[in-house]
């Protein structure tokens, strides 16, 4: 029994007393995850590693970005397509169906299933480019944002760019055949996938590059070439039928199959290329593709532009379209209002006239002389418009500038999650997409608006304008049946209006979905939407792929399983569960993503207090979302509506702290001065010992550490107690560098963790403060560190915790010796260690007295990173440079945004300098890295691999535990601090 529980039921969601359980809620037959004998018959046939059963992991992978939830029977975590054919065997043989999943940020269900759910995200990441750039070989779970990331250095870039792209995986985009703002029907995945390799219901393996591939179909799947090739001769035979298909996809559409494939293919694997493409996962996996890239213009010119009305600004976009713009992206007053919540938006677009409208536009071009004749062309448009500035921000001017840029651009693409931010708590969120003749977008607009707000719903419109691409929201609450019927009676007349009056697409780019499946055949008619039908039947006669998802004769099957939305913690309340969060988060592959963590809340809140599945959910919650959350907080970076999962994790923290741990905390933080000289005299014990027991992999000592600290974990608990890595450095030295106050150009702050900790093993060089001081006074700048530092921090060591106590002293003290050392703020406060800089700058804030806080508002607090680029680097002179360096960006650097200061220091110290594409938070988090190893061992493991592919002559970050977390995942490189390294490369000869 641990010495120190968790305060019992601090997690336990806090209900009225009137509290009423969901419809919707988990069963109870479900608390306790998979049933037999599927559960034994998966883990016989995979490996126990790779199926998950419980019951919080059943729940967390049941909802996706769409207004759908259903709950799995089991989860498999396949790894290869081995895997994948055995899953699909073995459902054919048991008659059950199988469903695949990615990033699961699909609009309408495609990623949801009520049977075998098949993860093909975790272990499928990968791009291999080819040809120079000109093609990329990419694995399904790979995110778009990713994939381009790999081709920019090449100058190209793939054709679709839905606004998901930093979360949505390119197995999705083929899946879906997603395109966004510039792809049009042109740069498609239908139009760019080159090949791809996929495998059949059957099992088959099919690569569609592979000279012999219809040959080996031919042989192991005659029946279905000789269908596929008499589905097409019956296509063919029909040129009323043939002539409907090719309109049809003059317009984006991407309702039902590509019927178009049996007439550009002319084999059957040709024809399956096709089909495959925006199948949905209904017609077999696709595994692989190779993509013709693109041209990356890097040339870009963007201007946003407010009208009038909806009307006027529709009526432009054929001008513009002309003038050359590669997109032309329409916000409805209603978005452009809701996009305040978004960070960086302006909020005085809060009092825009709701019949304002803008249009944001983009042209990019090869180089400078198509720049300057499209941007001519651009302010030619410009001068015939009516256009309105009826707030200060609007400026309705063509820019270059990237930040200016980057902002338009955030605002349009959190279009869904901004509006549905802003939704009522509780109401479910539905995201359509719809297309009609571009001629007709005005039109389509004006009716559309009238159709929501006949139905009683708050008009919110958006879209790819070129390309008559429009996005509306619905929000209505699922566990109304009024509500459901009036969104039941909307959808009625929405399809019936776009097909009867617009002819056209029900779906432009999202895919059919559940939303749609049962309004197939009102757009397509009865014969297309039967070849369809026998499509289907021809690949998959079991029907084991996604029932439901594309096909279904259920006219009211869009109205089942939508999911109810109980209100949770305020700050967590906004969450549409989009999975925008999901790729920055640490343990997104161990155990929860921020995402996940709401919807396990949020189904603990839809059950009778005390149920057997919202108490099983509650078991797993404490390790699985509490306990292995980083609480680095880059989810609220990526979240549109930056809901801060991380800090709603230490909130819980600290309502599981005992009373009697708490005080202890705040005696922590009383009496630091002597733990932190406790704590270094221990580093420099532990370093004695493992140095005088070595032995033949890894010192006796390390491993005597190790056993020590796993006892004192199980005895304690293991989220109080570190554990020992062989990777912890020596003791840093007993004594500060000395420095004078006279004349100093800044206050030197060194952190805790560099007071505590010295350098790697092996490192050879000036320790870090050493080489703060030497290269700030070598450019003239010198730096003076208080006699006092030793017993304060930064306060990030409580505050990760919860432990409000013990932060909210420390986070006084420090701000009241910063305040004095400073000179009541004339010097600026350099921290060299960039979690401890936004500690100082803006964690400490809301846990200060009043007065303390008019005391930091007077403070200039500087990453040494950004001191070392903006006053060090001007004035230094570089004698020699390493040939290579890797850099380690850190998530607290993102959050300051001097990820560039850090590249800029290092590229003076080496002639290469790298950053990994697979870069992100290591989840070492202070002290967490120590408490949770599996945690930071899964953050880093990508980014690890990466890093090891090669041999570089530096390893440099600016945060001393992070560097801790890369050594212990890299096996010891030696990563350091920048200022190091470019103390050695300044140092005179």
């Amino acid at each position: 029994m641990p010495l120190l529980d968790p305060k019992p039921g601090a997690l336990r969601p806090r209900t009225e007393a009137d509290h009423a359980p969901a419809a919707d809620r988990v069963p109870q037959e479900r608390a306790h995850g998979t049933p037999q004998p599927l559960r034994s018959d998966l883990e016989k046939l995979l490996g126990t590693e790779k199926v998950l059963t419980k019951i919080s992991d059943l729940v967390r992978y049941a909802s996706d970005a769409s207004p759908y939830r259903f709950i799995p029977q089991v989860v498999v975590l396949a790894e290869d397509v081995t895997d994948v054919a055995a899953v699909l065997s073995y459902a054919h043989e048991h008659g059950r169906d199988v469903v695949f999943r990615a990033a699961g940020t699909s609009l309408n269900g495609q990623a949801q299933g009520e049977d075998i759910l098949i993860d093909v995200r975790r272990h499928w990441a990968g791009v291999e480019v080819l040809e120079e750039g000109r093609q990329a070989r990419i694995r399904p779970g790979t995110t778009v944002f990713r994939t381009n990331a790999a081709l920019a250095p090449h100058g190209r870039l793939l054709g679709p760019d839905p606004a998901s792209a930093i979360a949505c995986t390119v197995g999705g985009v083929v899946a879906n055949n997603a395109s966004g703002m510039t792809a049009g029907t042109t740069r498609n995945s239908y139009r760019t996938v080159a090949s791809l390799t996929f495998v059949l219901a059957s099992g088959t393996v099919v690569d569609t590059a592979d000279p012999a591939a219809d040959e080996k179909l031919a042989r192991d799947e005659p029946e279905l070439c000789e269908g596929l090739m008499a589905l097409k001769a019956e296509i063919e035979a029909d040129t009323r039928l043939v002539d409907r298909i090719r309109a049809k996809y003059e317009l984006k559409n991407t309702n039902g199959y590509r019927l178009d494939a049996f007439l550009d293919g002319t084999t059957p694997v040709e024809i399956l290329r096709g089909l495959m493409v925006g199948s949905q996962g209904t017609l077999g996996f696709l595994a692989e593709f190779v993509f013709d890239t693109l041209p990356l213009h890097r040339r870009t010119s963007t201007g946003l532009f407010f009208f009038p009305s909806l009307s006027a600004a529709a009526a432009a976009v054929p001008r513009f379209n002309e003038a050359g713009a590669m997109s032309v992206e329409l916000m409805d007053g209603n978005t452009l209002r809701a996009s305040v919540s978004v960070s960086g938006v302006p909020q005085d677009w809060a009092d825009l006239p709701k019949e304002t409208t803008a249009l944001l536009v983009e042209f990019r071009s090869p180089g400078d002389a198509v720049r300057e004749e499209r941007e001519q062309a651009a302010r030619a448009v410009l001068a015939d418009l009516d256009l309105v500035a009826p707030v200060p921000s609007v400026t309705n001017e063509l820019t270059r500038d990237p930040g200016t840029i980057a902002s338009y651009w955030k605002a349009r693409k959190a279009f869904v999650t901004a509006v549905g931010g802003s939704r009522p708590s509780g109401t479910t969120l539905i995201t359509e997409d719809f297309a009609v003749p571009p001629s007709r977008l005005a039109e389509a607009c004006e009716a559309l608006l009238e159709l929501q707000e006949g139905h009683g719903f708050d008009a919110a419109v958006a879209g790819h304008a070129a390309h008559g691409n429009l996005h509306f929201l619905l929000a209505f609450d699922a566990a109304n049946s009024e509500d459901v019927a009036r969104y039941a009676a909307f959808m009625d007349d929405f399809c019936r209006m776009t097909v009867e009056r617009f002819d056209g697409s029900l779906k432009a780019e999202h895919a059919t979905g559940r939303n749609i499946a049962p309004f197939l055949e009102l757009e397509w008619g009865p014969e297309a939407t039967e070849l369809m039908w026998r499509t289907k039947r021809l690949l998959d006669p079991a029907g084991v792929l996604a029932p439901g998802v594309l096909l279904d004769r259920d006219p009211r099957a869009h109205l089942r399983g939508l999911k109810s939305i109980p209100s949770v913690e305020a700050i967590a309340d906004p969450c549409i569960e989009c999975g925008f969060c999901e790729p920055t988060c640490p343990s997104e592959d161990l155990t929860t993503t921020p995402r996940q963590r709401i919807v396990l809340r949020r189904e603990m809140l839809r059950q009778r207090p005390g149920s057997l599945v919202g108490e099983n959910l509650l078991a797993s919650y404490g390790y699985d979302a509490v306990d292995t959350c980083a609480g680095d907080s880059t989810c609220a970076l990526d979240c549109p509506v930056g809901i801060d999962t991380g800090a709603m994790m230490k909130s819980f923290r600290h309502a599981r702290h005992s009373p009697r741990e708490e005080r202890t905390a705040a005696r922590t933080a009383q009496h630091f001065a002597r733990v932190e000289r406790s704590a270094r005299l221990a580093v420099a014990a532990a370093d004695q010992l493992r140095r005088r027991l070595p032995g033949r992999d890894g010192t006796l000592g390390d491993r005597m550490l190790k056993a020590v600290t796993g006892a004192a974990r199980k005895a304690v608990r293991p989220d109080l107690v570190p554990e020992w890595l062989p990777e912890i450095p020596a003791p840093a030295a007993g004594r500060l560098p000395a420095t004078s106050r006279q004349l100093a150009s800044a206050v030197y702050y060194p952190a805790c963790v560099n007071r505590i900790f010295g350098d790697p093993d092996g490192y050879q060089g000036a320790s870090l403060p050493e080489a703060m001081v030497t290269v700030s006074a070598r450019a003239g700048r010198p730096v003076w560190i208080p006699e006092d530092v030793t017993g304060t921090c930064c306060a990030t060591i409580w505050h990760s915790k919860g432990y409000e106590a013990g932060n909210t002293l420390m986070a006084n003290r420090m701000v009241e010796a910063a305040w004095r050392w400073t000179d009541g703020g004339e010097l600026p406060l350099v921290v060299d260690a960039s979690s401890c800089t936004l500690g100082i700058a803006e964690e400490v804030v809301p846990y200060l007295t009043p007065a303390n806080r008019k005391l930091h508002e007077r403070l200039t607090i500087v990453d040494s990173l950004v001191w070392a680029a903006q006053e060090l680097l001007p004035r230094l002179t570089v004698e020699s440079r390493v040939a290579s360096a890797v850099l380690h960006p850190t998530c607290s650097m993102r959050h300051l945004g001097d990820e560039a200061e850090l590249r800029q220091v290092a590229q003076a110290c080496a002639h290469e300098v790298v950053v990994p594409l697979d870069a992100g938070c290591c989840a070492f988090a202070g002290d967490r890295g120590l408490l949770h190893e599996e945690l930071t061992a899964s953050a880093t493991a990508r980014e690890a691999a990466e890093v090891g592919r090669r041999s570089y002559d530096a390893y440099l970050s600016a945060n001393r535990t992070c560097e801790i977390g890369m050594d212990h995942a890299t096996g010891d490189r030696g990563y350091h601090s920048v200022i190091q390294e470019l103390e050695r490369a300044t140092r005179p000869r």
